[in-house]
Protein backbone atom coordinates (compact mmCIF):
# COMPACT_ATOMS: atom_id res chain seq x y z
CA UNK A 1 0.00 0.00 0.00
CA UNK A 2 2.56 2.42 0.57
CA UNK A 3 4.47 1.49 -2.84
CA UNK A 4 1.47 2.34 -4.46
CA UNK A 5 0.66 5.87 -2.32
CA UNK A 6 3.56 7.11 -1.95
CA UNK A 7 5.88 6.15 -4.56
CA UNK A 8 4.15 5.37 -7.73
CA UNK A 9 1.44 7.92 -6.64
CA UNK A 10 3.13 10.38 -4.99
CA UNK A 11 0.42 13.10 -4.05
CA UNK A 12 2.07 14.97 -2.18
CA UNK A 13 4.77 16.01 -5.09
CA UNK A 14 1.66 15.72 -6.88
CA UNK A 15 0.23 18.78 -5.28
CA UNK A 16 3.56 20.72 -5.08
CA UNK A 17 4.13 20.73 -8.63
CA UNK A 18 0.59 21.34 -9.53
CA UNK A 19 0.11 24.34 -6.94
CA UNK A 20 3.89 25.11 -7.61
CA UNK A 21 4.86 25.76 -3.88
CA UNK A 22 6.01 23.52 -0.69
CA UNK A 23 3.73 21.32 1.04
CA UNK A 24 3.56 23.07 4.13
CA UNK A 25 2.24 26.12 2.24
CA UNK A 26 -0.17 24.24 0.96
CA UNK A 27 -1.16 22.31 4.49
CA UNK A 28 -1.07 25.95 5.70
CA UNK A 29 -3.95 26.57 2.58
CA UNK A 30 -5.67 24.07 4.13
CA UNK A 31 -5.89 24.72 7.69
CA UNK A 32 -6.61 28.62 6.47
CA UNK A 33 -9.68 26.61 4.35
CA UNK A 34 -11.29 26.07 7.75
CA UNK A 35 -11.30 29.72 9.09
CA UNK A 36 -8.79 32.49 9.91
CA UNK A 37 -5.74 31.67 12.12
CA UNK A 38 -3.12 33.87 14.28
CA UNK A 39 0.32 33.88 13.46
CA UNK A 40 0.68 31.95 16.40
CA UNK A 41 -1.84 29.62 15.46
CA UNK A 42 -1.00 28.99 12.04
CA UNK A 43 2.70 27.95 13.63
CA UNK A 44 1.47 25.91 16.67
CA UNK A 45 -1.12 23.64 14.07
CA UNK A 46 1.68 23.21 11.52
CA UNK A 47 4.22 22.28 14.57
CA UNK A 48 6.92 25.19 12.87
CA UNK A 49 8.25 28.42 15.17
CA UNK A 50 6.50 31.85 15.07
CA UNK A 51 9.29 33.14 12.82
CA UNK A 52 8.66 30.46 9.82
CA UNK A 53 4.51 31.16 10.19
CA UNK A 54 5.83 34.55 9.47
CA UNK A 55 7.59 33.73 6.29
CA UNK A 56 4.77 31.08 5.25
CA UNK A 57 2.06 33.80 5.27
CA UNK A 58 4.26 36.57 3.41
CA UNK A 59 4.75 34.09 0.63
CA UNK A 60 1.52 33.24 0.62
CA UNK A 61 0.42 36.83 0.48
CA UNK A 62 2.83 37.65 -2.24
CA UNK A 63 0.99 35.14 -4.37
CA UNK A 64 -2.28 37.04 -3.87
CA UNK A 65 -3.47 33.67 -1.48
CA UNK A 66 -3.92 35.42 1.75
CA UNK A 67 -3.89 38.27 3.69
CA UNK A 68 -3.50 39.88 6.91
CA UNK A 69 -5.91 41.90 9.03
CA UNK A 70 -6.29 42.99 12.63
CA UNK A 71 -7.46 40.48 14.79
CA UNK A 72 -10.69 42.21 16.58
CA UNK A 73 -10.32 39.66 19.59
CA UNK A 74 -6.86 41.01 20.75
CA UNK A 75 -5.09 44.23 18.55
CA UNK A 76 -1.64 43.03 18.96
CA UNK A 77 -2.52 39.86 16.69
CA UNK A 78 -2.93 39.75 13.14
CA UNK A 79 -5.55 37.71 11.73
CA UNK A 80 -4.56 35.27 8.15
CA UNK A 81 -7.65 34.70 5.77
CA UNK A 82 -7.62 33.40 2.54
CA UNK A 83 -8.36 35.17 -0.22
CA UNK A 84 -10.70 33.65 -3.27
CA UNK A 85 -7.55 33.00 -5.02
CA UNK A 86 -6.29 31.09 -1.97
CA UNK A 87 -9.73 29.03 -1.64
CA UNK A 88 -9.47 28.10 -4.93
CA UNK A 89 -5.60 26.76 -4.27
CA UNK A 90 -7.06 24.88 -0.73
CA UNK A 91 -10.01 23.21 -2.82
CA UNK A 92 -7.40 22.41 -5.78
CA UNK A 93 -5.00 20.77 -3.76
CA UNK A 94 -7.55 18.79 -1.55
CA UNK A 95 -8.91 17.79 -5.06
CA UNK A 96 -4.99 16.43 -6.04
CA UNK A 97 -4.79 15.20 -2.24
CA UNK A 98 -8.26 13.43 -2.53
CA UNK A 99 -7.63 11.50 -5.70
CA UNK A 100 -7.16 8.05 -5.53
CA UNK A 101 -4.64 6.07 -7.73
CA UNK A 102 -6.37 4.76 -11.14
CA UNK A 103 -5.52 1.32 -9.54
CA UNK A 104 -7.47 1.99 -6.81
CA UNK A 105 -10.27 3.12 -8.57
CA UNK A 106 -10.13 0.29 -11.27
CA UNK A 107 -10.50 -2.43 -8.79
CA UNK A 108 -14.53 -4.06 -8.34
CA UNK A 109 -16.77 -2.75 -6.27
CA UNK A 110 -16.39 -5.98 -3.84
CA UNK A 111 -12.19 -5.24 -3.21
CA UNK A 112 -13.24 -1.81 -3.17
CA UNK A 113 -15.31 -2.70 -0.16
CA UNK A 114 -13.39 -4.78 1.47
CA UNK A 115 -10.38 -2.17 1.71
CA UNK A 116 -12.82 0.72 2.87
CA UNK A 117 -13.63 -1.95 5.81
CA UNK A 118 -9.95 -2.82 6.83
CA UNK A 119 -8.76 0.86 6.59
CA UNK A 120 -12.31 2.38 8.82
CA UNK A 121 -11.02 -0.54 10.94
CA UNK A 122 -6.81 0.26 11.14
CA UNK A 123 -7.44 3.84 11.35
CA UNK A 124 -9.85 4.33 13.97
CA UNK A 125 -8.60 4.97 17.91
CA UNK A 126 -10.67 2.19 18.97
CA UNK A 127 -8.52 -0.20 16.75
CA UNK A 128 -5.02 0.68 19.23
CA UNK A 129 -6.42 -0.02 22.42
CA UNK A 130 -4.73 2.26 24.76
CA UNK A 131 -3.29 4.79 22.27
CA UNK A 132 -5.99 7.07 21.90
CA UNK A 133 -4.55 7.64 18.06
CA UNK A 134 -3.44 5.57 15.22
Amino acid sequence: MRALVTEQHDAKTRVCEALGMSFVRIKALALLATGPQTLRSMAAKLACDPPYATVITDDLESRGLVRRAPNPADGRSRLVTLTPAGHDAARRADQILGTPPPELLALPVEDLATLTRILTTVTLPSAFPGSGSP
